[in-house]
């Protein structure tokens, strides 16, 4: 089993107040790096100012909303973790601070060295593959190799106002894109249009450092789609809200066949699974501070996990509920959520979930960080997330 960070929510930095130096002192002793004073491990963003200092306004680095991320690339880079995912997301506060991953995964090649930098996921029908291509080539040459990329059809119907043409054949479009992506990635060229309407070959550049980065379809529950990633060969990129263990390793079986078939036996195929963590030193302390946290993500990605929820025999339907309703749902299902569908509580109990999962086939826990847990603490735990994939080994 491996473990990688995932961050698909919001920075929870955003929310909290700036440390004040006890709280600094606390992170520094898990190795988070101190944005109360000058980080020389971290690129030089200019000189502390110490005028705003002096009037009590805090250092934009101190509050910056992408300093969950760039601190959690540093922590994860340093104890071994295997990769990071940041998703596409558009339009909404719920993990907008990710409209492109690849200028997320710039970011994290410029102040990395070893973990594996991910897309989780690029959708797909929002852009031409030669363009998907330029933009992970890019990536791949900052980070000497080190990209692989998740894709996905999209759900939401708002994002395509960047493209609403896609949106009614976006299940075929995702697989298409992945073939062209494999073809232009080797440097094939591909046949386009340019603008005085002539046909071109054209090519994507620049050339990438590896001959053919690792790639996932992204699997919200539909079979079909487990099924389309086997047969393309790739491996598969899922999560646990609305799939039933035993129905997802269902599915899960019948991905690894496809993938048998599609690779001659060659391979058995690679699955991920996204999963809420947050790991601390009891019990207690990891349920006091997932609790508030955990009901606000739940809230904010309702639509998400109202596919997991019934009322008596039907599944809801989200539109048809009141705030009133929603919080009411959300408050009735968080201890089926923290037991079933996360890694919260401590390492040990954490290497009891990790092999429950391990047994219906996953091959790696991305772990999502970012769903509200205040950022000192969520940074504090990358170290046991660390300390958990070297227990379960």
């Amino acid at each position: 089993m491996e473990f990688s960070l995932f961050y698909f929510a919001d920075d929870a930095s955003a929310n909290h107040p700036p440390r004040s130096p006890k709280h600094a002192a606390a992170a520094a002793d898990h190795g988070v790096p101190d944005h109360g004073a000058p980080n020389h491990a971290a690129p030089d963003h200019g000189a502390p100012n110490h005028a705003a200092a002096d009037h009590g306004a805090p250092d934009p680095r101190e509050v910056g909303k992408y300093r969950l991320l760039l601190d959690g690339a540093r922590i994860a880079d340093r104890e071994g973790l295997c990769a990071i995912w940041t998703p596409e997301r558009h339009f909404n506060r719920f993990g907008g601070l990710y409209p492109n991953p690849a200028l997320a995964g710039a970011a994290i090649a410029s102040i990395t060295e070893r973990v594996q930098i991910r897309a989780g996921s690029i959708v797909a029908p929002l852009h031409d593959p030669i363009r998907i291509v330029e933009d992970w080539s890019v990536v791949d040459n900052l980070s000497g190799g080190r990209v692989g990329m998740s894709f996905a059809s999209g759900w939401h119907a708002t994002d395509f106002v960047l493209r609403p043409e896609a949106y009614e054949h976006r299940r075929r479009q995702v697989t298409e894109s992945v073939e062209e992506v494999r073809r232009l990635w080797c440097g094939e060229a591909l046949d386009a249009k340019d603008g005085g309407g002539r046909q071109v070959a054209v090519s994507a550049f620049p050339a990438p450092v590896q001959s053919m980065p690792r790639m996932w379809l992204t699997a919200a529950g539909s079979p079909e789609t487990f099924r389309a990633a086997g047969e393309l060969n790739v491996g598969l990129l899922t999560y646990l809200l609305g799939q039933e263990r035993e129905e997802l390793a269902d599915k899960i079986r019948e991905y690894r066949a496809a993938v048998r078939r599609a690779s001659g036996n060659s391979w058995s195929g690679h699955v991920v699974a996204m999963v809420p963590t947050y790991l601390d030193a009891t019990p207690e302390l990891a349920r006091e501070r997932v609790s508030g946290a955990l009901h606000a993500y739940l809230t904010s990605s309702f639509r998400l996990i109202a596919g997991s929820l019934r009322r008596g025999a039907a599944k809801l339907d989200p539109a048809t509920l009141s705030p009133a309703d929603v919080d009411a749902i959300v408050s009735r299902s968080l201890d089926h959520y923290y037991d079933n569908y996360a890694l919260f509580g401590t390492v040990a109990q954490a290497v009891d979930a990790a092999e429950r999962l391990a047994g219906i086939g996953i091959d790696e826990i991305a772990c999502l960080i970012d769903f509200g847990v205040d950022p000192e603490h969520a940074l504090a735990g990358i170290p046991r997330i660390a300390e958990l994939g070297r227990e379960f080994a």
